[in-house]
């Protein structure tokens, strides 16, 4: 259920990202650090969705620790448009609270599944 509601945003949020590049190339005539943004932004929901087909419980933090390690760039580089006022306050801090709504949905169920993953070894011996 956690899973189907943290593809569900990375989605929505990834849509956000492709619309924020449009704006950027079209409004803004903003080229570089827009296709920086779309790869990171996009690229979370991309591996949360190839976490759910992992090979095993270490594949699955693996490619979780991917998508969060995306998020981190994508809030870098959100921020570096804004400071560089391509993108305002507010549509700044909109992104930046899906980014970090999503990142914190991460780090919960990596540290699930790690903890799932101790456990279940634990049982073993």
């Amino acid at each position: 259920m956690k899973e189907n509601l943290l593809i569900d945003k990375s989605i929505a949020f990834a849509a956000r990202i492709v619309k924020l590049q449009r704006y950027l190339i079209k409004d803004k005539k903003e080229n570089v650090i827009s296709k920086q943004v779309i790869r990171s932004g996009t690229s979370i929901g991309a591996n949360i969705n190839e976490a759910n087909y992992g090979q095993s419980k270490a594949d699955f933090i693996s490619k979780m620790h991917i998508a969060l390690k995306e998020t981190a760039e994508t809030e870098y580089w959100i921020k570096l448009l804004n400071m560089s006022e391509y993108i305002d306050d507010k549509m700044s801090e909109s992104l930046l609270n899906d980014c970090l709504e999503i990142k914190r949905m991460l780090i919960s169920s990596i540290n699930t599944a790690k903890e799932n993953k101790r456990t279940s070894l634990d049982l073993r011996k």
